[in-house]
């Protein structure tokens, strides 16, 4: 009984203790997003009115260089530093990266970029989260912890998704691997820094899946759920963890490719910002810059649109696809995720043609799934499903994340992520090798085999 009575002593301590740490901390992050996302959309609408920003995007990818290379420093390392500082503490997280994030994905967006945002948020969840921990003198596993709920409350606050964020920044960290200590101190961050962002009266996007007409397909008797319909959901979520995959591998290529054929740094993003420009010109309309949320004009594709029929064209995954590997690839800022939203929903708007399936649903499962794969995060993607369009048809979002997550192989966006289990057997992926540590080894190994004319599987 004194046993029980001394644990339970524990758990009252250590939760107010994380509670009364991690407040003051989820309050500053959810302000400090809830102001970004103002300048955000102020700025997308300010180059709607001003098209002929656009042409000054090679101008903003040289000074967002300048302002990384004499300010940022170790910051352009962006959210992999963040990552690397939770599984071995380093150098330490600065406090500037979050004003320099900030400002640089508001540039970025301005002049017509295309990226995310949820780069940002996670960037200023982490740098405002050391800062904080470091005026509590908290070392090792506290900061450790403390890091993880900036990233849950930076995540949880940018996209209204308390539970999402929280199961996210546990999960993102290994693939194969939830860490589960630092659960109350991420969920407390999600939950406050998305009720401040609401405080501020910042809404977010709302989406809405149709009712699904009835199926003959339907096994009540042991199965709840249209067969036929699960099918499809397979097939294009293996669809969906490709397509993760492809991005993963055009953003690192681009990024190598263009390191190994400009001699100077500061060529790259002059080189990125004419390739968008041009891209533009050729294909005749705005569709693909920038975040894909608001519509630049009527008629346009955006991630909304892409929920109805017809609001979306057979290949416009793919032009966002390009436009933001580019982007992100050339030095520009902001981050992935909301562009693989926008690429999962109009894929599965396109696939729901092809298969003849429900278009609401399947853009739905697109949005969620290849998020899932680029970020190896199939659990908080299912969250994220349920938290955004209800829980109606979690088992379809918890089969679309985890097949996605299988087809997108070892690869992801977050090159800094280890992989505790690996989703093959293969000693190429074992004793928790970051993505960045594999890829290299299999690298190695394929033109080892090559040089000798061996056979391989890639």
């Amino acid at each position: 009984m004194k046993k029980l009575k001394s644990e339970h002593y524990s758990i009252i301590k250590h939760l107010v203790r994380w509670t009364l740490l991690i407040i003051p901390v989820a309050l500053t992050i959810g302000s400090v997003v809830a102001f970004f996302l103002w300048l955000l959309t102020f700025a997308i609408h300010f180059r709607f009115a001003h098209k002929w920003l656009l042409f000054l995007l090679p101008l903003a990818g040289l000074l967002i260089h300048f302002i990384y290379q004499y300010i940022g420093k170790s910051s352009e390392k962006g959210n992999n530093l963040i990552m690397e500082e939770i599984h071995e503490e380093g150098g330490g997280v600065p406090k500037r990266m979050a004003p320099i994030i900030l400002i640089t994905t508001i540039i970025t967006h301005l002049f017509g970029g295309s990226a995310g945002r949820e780069g940002t948020a996670v960037q200023i969840g982490g740098s405002i989260a050391a800062m904080f921990g470091g005026w509590f003198k908290l070392k090792e596993v506290d900061m450790r912890m403390i890091l993880t709920a900036g990233i849950a409350a930076g995540f949880g606050a940018v996209f209204g998704t308390p539970v999402t964020g929280a199961i996210f920044a546990m999960e993102v960290l290994t693939i194969g691997k939830i860490q589960y200590d630092a659960l109350l101190p991420a969920l407390i961050a999600a939950v406050v820094g998305d009720i401040t962002v609401s405080a501020w009266h910042i809404s977010h996007v709302q989406y809405h899946i149709d009712a699904l007409p009835h199926s003959s397909y339907l096994m009540p008797e042991f199965f709840h759920t249209d067969v036929l319909l699960l099918g499809k959901v397979i097939i294009s979520s293996a669809a969906f963890g490709i397509a993760s995959y492809t991005f993963a591998i055009m953003a690192h290529k681009i990024k190598n490719t263009c390191v190994r054929i400009f001699k100077s740094k500061w060529m790259i993003p002059i080189f990125g910002g004419l390739l968008i420009i041009g891209l533009t010109l050729l294909i005749g309309k705005p569709d693909y810059l920038s975040l894909g949320v608001d519509a630049e004009y009527p008629g346009a594709v955006t991630i909304p649109s892409a929920f109805h029929s017809g609001g979306s064209h057979t290949w416009s995954w793919f032009w966002k696809m390009l436009y933001t590997t580019i982007t992100i690839g050339t030095g520009f800022k902001g981050g992935e995720v909301t562009p693989l939203f926008y690429i999962g929903a109009t894929l599965g708007n396109t696939l729901s043609g092809l298969l003849n399936a429900p278009v609401s649903l399947f853009a739905a499962l697109g949005f969620i799934a290849v998020f899932a794969g680029a970020t190896n995060t199939p659990l908080a993607c299912t969250f994220m499903g349920v938290e955004l369009f209800g829980g109606e048809h979690v088992l379809l979002f918890a089969v679309a994340c985890f097949t996605a997550y299988f087809f997108s192989g070892h690869s992801g966006i977050y090159s800094a992520q280890r992989i505790a289990v690996p989703k093959i057997l293969d000693k190429l992926y074992a004793d928790e090798t970051s993505l960045s540590e594999s890829m290299r080894r299999r690298g190695y190994i394929y033109q080892k085999l090559r040089k000798y004319r061996l056979p391989f599987k890639k």
